[in-house]
């Protein structure tokens, strides 16, 4: 049984070691949530009480901070859309420092928005951080195609791009109706419909509320 419980705690070890390797929030949280749990148990068998008092408060730090991050994914208070200049200085620092990140998810994407048509850009912020970009090329006729949409590993799992589509005036204010995008291979197809897009033939497709 003494070699169970102490591979029991080891685990939890593992996982709040791991855990702070984690980029992305909600990856960190859950796995310092468990591994802490584990090691509360742990310390408790073997009556270890200051372990299992400091422990306890990283569960409950951990469990505070899971409940604010997912009610405040879905809170339009929280995360905020401003349109900047597509060839703007502080756009394109933000998508060189993380260049290799988005040319992972929009291959053929492009820093500079070159000639032809317009290029619209909106910053998705959190506070005063940029969390994420989405960059709509115009086609005519009130239709966007969206060339863009990217966020910063750590907010990845609350999909905050759906501010920019569903609690935003952002896009109809610049003149959209209408958003079509051609899936590649790292298109998130599950996070598109989460964000109201449709399939039409070989694209995906989302009306504009005016």
């Amino acid at each position: 049984m003494d070699v169970f419980y102490e591979v029991f705690g080891w685990i939890g070890s593992v996982l709040i070691v791991v855990s702070l390797m984690q980029a992305r929030m909600l990856v960190f949280r859950w796995m310092n949530l468990i591994g802490s749990t584990i090691a509360t148990a742990y310390n408790l068998i073997y009556g270890i009480w200051p372990y299992v008092a400091m422990n306890v408060a990283i569960v409950v730090i951990n469990a505070y901070w899971l409940n604010r991050l997912y009610r405040e994914a879905k809170d339009p208070e929280v995360y905020k859309v401003i349109p900047v200049p597509s060839d703007g200085p502080y756009l394109r620092h933000l998508l060189t420092v993380h260049g290799a990140d988005v040319a992972h998810f929009a291959p053929a994407f492009t820093a500079e928005p070159g000639e032809g048509a317009p290029r619209h850009s909106f910053l998705i912020v959190r506070g005063d951080e940029a969390v994420g970009v989405v960059a709509v090329r115009e086609e005519g006729d009130g239709v966007g195609r969206v060339e863009l949409d990217w966020v910063k590993p750590r907010f990845r799992d609350f999909t905050p791009g759906h501010f920019v589509y569903e609690n935003s005036s952002a896009l109809p204010d610049a003149g959209f109706r209408q958003l079509r995008l051609t899936p590649h291979d790292m298109t998130d197809r599950e996070y598109l419909r989460k964000a109201g897009f449709r399939t039409e033939r070989t694209e995906w497709v989302r009306d504009l509320a005016a």
